[in-house]
């Protein structure tokens, strides 16, 4: 998977995953408002509802968080900002990526070298690679947003999506929690419209999942949009922020 460069010094105790909060916590709102934030990402908080969806995750201070397919850094901001100084977020960018226009590894390592972002490690390595035994059992939450039918995609050259899911189950600690947020397309057609318009059946995103030993345990309807189709490319802007998109939250068993 991701962690070859990554050096742990230790393991780090068990905790179990809190049970899911009802409204978003003080944390939760204070590091959404916080003026560390830029515009741009402030700008985009209509379209993701970001504090219903970490709230519906259980973040919380003091987490260990990874932000996979980070892009631009909105959600490795928030997560920093939520988890503090007590707390740690990988954002990893798959190698597969790297080369692609506007660098998305540089541009993650400019935001972990922004001020009060110490405790962010911008991280790459191939998508199927398997964390080293000190880094199982390590992390609250692996979280992806709107890239997950990205690993599907024939510019990951065949990457093997099954090793990354059962990567990301070895380094969740038991009870740890994988969210995956994206672009719901038509119900049955699998990966038939991942890369022409960037949507995934939600159906064949759980199945997939839970192959790795992950329990589903629910789903948050904050951004569905029963009114979209599901057919139109997601970057349109007639649809562009108001896709019907499915949030699952998955736990490793105790």
């Amino acid at each position: 998977m991701f962690f070859r460069s990554v050096a742990v010094a230790a393991l780090i105790a068990w905790q179990a995953t809190p049970a899911l909060a009802q409204a978003p916590s003080k944390a939760i709102v204070a590091a959404i408002a916080s003026p560390s934030r830029p515009a741009s990402d402030v700008a985009l908080d209509a379209s993701r509802r970001p504090a219903a969806l970490i709230a519906f995750a259980g973040v919380k201070p003091g987490d260990k968080v990874m932000d996979v397919w980070p892009g631009a850094g909105y959600w490795t901001r928030i997560f920093s900002n939520l988890v503090g100084p007590d707390g740690q977020v990988y954002a990893y960018v798959p190698a597969e990526i790297t080369g692609f226009a506007g660098s998305p590894l540089a541009v993650i390592k400019a935001v972990a070298a922004e001020p009060g972002r110490g405790n962010v490690m911008a991280i790459s390595d191939p998508l199927a690679d398997q964390p080293p035994p000190e880094f199982q059992n390590v992390l609250d939450v692996v979280w992806t947003f709107e890239n997950y039918h990205d690993l599907h995609d024939s510019f990951m050259k065949g990457a093997n999506v099954d090793a990354f899911n059962r990567a990301a189950f070895k380094i969740l600690k038991p009870g740890g929690v994988y969210i995956v947020v994206d672009h719901a397309a038509p119900a049955g057609s699998g990966l038939k419209n991942t890369e022409d318009l960037h949507r995934i059946d939600p159906a064949f995103v759980r199945a997939e999942v839970e192959k790795a030993g992950f329990v589903f345990a629910g789903e948050s309807r904050v951004l569905a949009n029963p009114a979209d189709p599901r057919t139109a490319l997601v970057f349109k802007p007639a649809v562009r922020g108001k896709t019907d998109r499915f949030a699952y939250k998955f736990i490793k068993p105790e």
